[in-house]
Formats: C-alpha cells, structure tokens, sequence
C-alpha cells in the first residue's frame, strides 16, 4: 500500500479539467471544469485524481481546503 499526499490549487470553472503549471513551493495548479458549487468541484477533482492516479474514488479523500482553492488531497493506492 502507498499513501500520496498533495498540495492542490483548484481552479473552477475551467474551459477543461486538467493540470496546470506547478508553483514554485510545489502546489500543482489543477484546472476543474466545474463551478464551486455544491461540492460540484470537489467531485470532478476527485473524478480526475481517480482516473489519473488509476485508483477509485474511494481511495481519494480531501484532507484539508473542502471549501477553499488550497486543499490537501491524500491518494491512497495498494
């Protein structure tokens, strides 16, 4: 089992879902084709974490940031 923990910048209402640059203290920019509304966001995050990361949903959990564009993601892979 690997556990994976990153630090996210979420960007809603993107043209597309997909990655962004990285910034200089190691957050990675993601871009969310979702408004940040009613977990709208959250959920196509951890949609595009699940196939990207080749895990299911389940294995995704936001640790911190639920309602913020800062959030720490845990990836939890066996």
């Amino acid at each position: 089992m690997s556990i994976v923990t990153l630090k996210l910048r979420v960007l809603p209402r993107a043209q597309r879902t997909g990655w962004a640059e990285t910034m200089a203290d190691g957050t990675r920019k993601v871009r969310i084709a979702a408004p940040p509304e009613k977990g709208r966001a959250n959920e196509e995050l951890i949609r595009f974490l699940a196939e990207e990361y080749g895990v299911t949903r389940n294995a995704i959990e936001i640790r911190s940031g639920a309602s913020a564009q800062l959030k720490q993601v845990r990836i939890i892979a066996s």
